[in-house]
């Protein structure tokens, strides 16, 4: 490779970094207009914009508390109701590091003693969650049973027995007992493959692929292993399993492109390939679906090395009957840092499109719902559509184990 060609694409990459960075500067610039494909009009790098639509203020205030905060997503969750109108109450926690963190962030929060607390206040309207994986569906219907509404985050629910009792309460009560799948509810760019795919952008949409690597530990960031794991973590049995626990949130991915309202786990599979001194724990597992509007394939694993710099490459592949987008949520290897980062091609282009500058609508649309007792944000048949594909995917999987 000569210097020549180095040289300009180092240029390049620093020029599209620092102009994709800014909102709308990048908004219908074809590849030409970067010295890219020189004269090649079919591929286009664009900002996407804020709806319109969006408020710019939130439309109603619900005051909501947290009862359980053994995950790190509690402070996503927690953000999202906050922007969306929520005002945090009081506070619950079992584990006395979690506290410690929580008080810091949080130092204006009451911290109650007890989970009752909580349930007996009448003026809470919404419970949020992250207590460990497989007494989050338990609690969730002793917050509906005392008129509340609920947020889990995942997995929200970790057995069959739970998933029946969920929804029997839901009945019996009319509450609304909600997930945060993030992976689609809080990505920007995924949250814009969905306008895309709703508005026909690629046609009837044929199958979702997601690829879906974690990382164990990592330095920062709230997905939850920065300061280390804990024992539950490793547990099967407490966090519900690899297909069970992050599988979750791909499988809400493909009932929701796909819009299917019935599927099926064709085939599933397990495995500890490298972490033989946590013999429960499983460190990669995939899956097939099957829906009666599309195809799904999901591929988890526990492997993300250093050098990635985040915690996961999560990738998004949609293939429709016109088109297909791909979607790199939270980097884009080697090329910028920057997530967020959604690829479309059809029939007549190849486009680029940075999402970073969206608005995230969960927020407002879940206290909305609250209020107005809709489902905008969360449509609950597919929520627990969703956990009950990745419960039946964990009981039925196949335990690989592969020769040294």
């Amino acid at each position: 490779m000569s210097e020549d060609t180095i040289g300009r694409r180092a240029f390049l990459k620093s020029a599209a970094g620092g102009v994709l960075g800014s909102a709308g500067m990048l908004t219908g610039l074809s590849s030409a207009a970067l010295g890219m494909e020189p004269g090649d009009p079919r591929v286009t790098y664009e900002s996407a914009q804020p709806n319109q639509d969006a408020e710019t203020a939130p439309k109603y205030t619900v005051k909501f508390a947290v009862c359980g905060m053994a995950h790190d997503h509690i402070y996503g969750m927690i953000g999202a109701m906050q922007r969306g109108g929520g005002v945090m109450v009081a506070a619950y926690g079992a584990e006395p590091d979690k506290i410690a963190a929580f008080k810091k962030r949080y130092p204006d929060v009451k911290m109650v003693g007890s989970e009752d607390e909580i349930l007996n206040d009448a003026s809470i309207q919404l419970v949020l969650s992250s207590a460990i994986a497989n007494q989050r569906a338990p609690l969730g219907v002793r917050v509906m049973k005392h008129g509340k509404d609920y947020l889990s985050d995942k997995p929200g629910i970790t057995t069959l027995e739970q998933l029946a009792a969920v929804r029997k309460t839901i009945a019996e009560t009319h509450r609304i007992y909600g997930i945060m799948y993030s992976e689609r509810l809080e990505v920007k760019a995924a949250v814009k493959a969905g306008e895309l795919v709703h508005a026909g952008a690629i046609g009837r949409v044929i199958q979702t692929i997601n690829i879906a690597p974690h990382q164990i530990t990592q330095g920062h960031g709230d997905a939850g292993g920065g300061t280390g794991r804990p024992e539950w973590f490793w547990d099967p049995e407490l966090y519900g399993g690899i297909l069970c626990d992050i599988g979750s949130h791909q499988v809400d991915q493909f009932l929701y492109y796909t819009n299917s309202t019935e599927a099926q786990v064709v085939a599933s599979q397990i495995a500890n390939v490298a972490h033989p001194q946590r013999p429960k724990f499983q460190d990669f597992g995939d899956m097939m679906l099957r829906g009666d509007r599309g195809f799904g394939y999901v591929r988890l694993d526990w492997f993300t090395p250093d050098g990635l710099g985040t915690w996961g490459d999560g990738r998004l592949f949609i293939l429709g009957t016109e088109g297909y987008i791909e979607v790199r949520k939270y980097t884009d290897v080697a090329v910028k840092k920057q997530g967020n980062n959604l690829f479309i091609v059809d029939g007549k282009q190849a486009r680029y499109i940075d999402c970073n500058n969206l608005t995230l609508p969960f927020g407002q649309q879940f206290i909305a719902d609250i209020v107005n007792r809709t489902h905008v944000a969360q449509d609950q048949a597919q929520c627990l559509l969703a956990a009950e594909l990745v419960i039946k995917a964990q009981m039925h999987a196949t335990h690989v184990t592969l020769k040294a």
